[in-house]
């Protein structure tokens, strides 16, 4: 079934000067919120799939406008890839201010991140967590600038290269796209200044590393640096590999 957006102008005028309602507020200022991005290989589904064992965190489930896909012949189920909910339930949302963020997507869907999934986390006694882009990270610290942004970097170009070539097989096309994009994604994180980084050399660690970030805040100074200086280098290498694909 394509998607297609019925109430698109609705959409656009409503996200153009989009606030998080004063109920949302309050919940936001109660609910401790984790955003986790970085490059693809970098470890962040194992990472997140690592954490929810630990009990600790509530994975954020994302609405969005769009009609469940089948994916490896398996259907999207309800509550679990997204919650699939119709335009009218969204716009609606929108209007009264009960998303943190949201988006419309090549014209032809609308997804977010609603209140509803924080104040589920509070009631659960848990972390918010959510896997997110660089693009939704800048939009929710908008609205929410305590809330806890993880850069995910592997500790090496090399280690990097190793996991990304193991998931099979990719053309030169499909190589460049991914070097394009994690090369921006560098970019952006030595850029924001709100981006603390994590490096996954192994789950267990990085593991370790987010909870003492998700509970005490507790910032390694040198293990900072150290990121930094790895991030610096992934994004020359990527650059330099970029060149060998033109």
């Amino acid at each position: 079934m394509k998607n297609s957006l019925v109430h698109l102008a609705d959409f656009q005028k409503v996200l153009k000067d989009y606030h998080v309602s004063e109920r949302s507020k309050e919940i936001l200022a109660s609910t401790k919120l984790m955003l986790l991005t970085g490059p693809t290989s970098s470890g962040r589904n194992t990472l997140v799939s690592a954490l929810v064992k630990t009990n600790d965190f509530h994975v954020i489930v994302s609405d969005t406008t769009r009609h469940p896909r089948v994916n490896d012949g398996v259907l999207e189920q309800n509550g679990v890839e997204y919650w699939f909910r119709t335009e009218e339930e969204v716009l609606t949302d929108l209007e009264q201010g009960k998303f943190l963020e949201a988006a419309i997507i090549h014209g032809q869907q609308v997804s977010g991140v609603s209140i509803r999934e924080l104040d589920q986390a509070h009631k659960e006694g848990k972390i918010a967590m959510t896997d997110i882009e660089i693009v939704g990270v800048d939009n929710i610290m908008k609205s929410s600038p305590h809330a806890l942004a993880l850069f995910v970097i592997p500790p090496s170009f090399e280690e990097w290269q190793r996991r990304l070539r193991s998931r099979g097989q990719m053309n030169d096309d499909e190589l460049r796209r991914r070097m394009e994009s994690a090369a921006l994604e560098f970019a952006a994180a030595l850029e924001r200044p709100y981006f603390i980084y994590v490096i996954n050399d192994t789950i267990e660690h990085a593991v370790e590393q987010v909870e003492a970030l998700a509970r005490f805040k507790m910032i390694d100074k040198t293990k900072q640096d150290r990121a930094r200086n790895i991030i610096e280098d992934l994004y020359k290498k990527s650059q330099q590999l970029l060149s060998t694909l033109e």
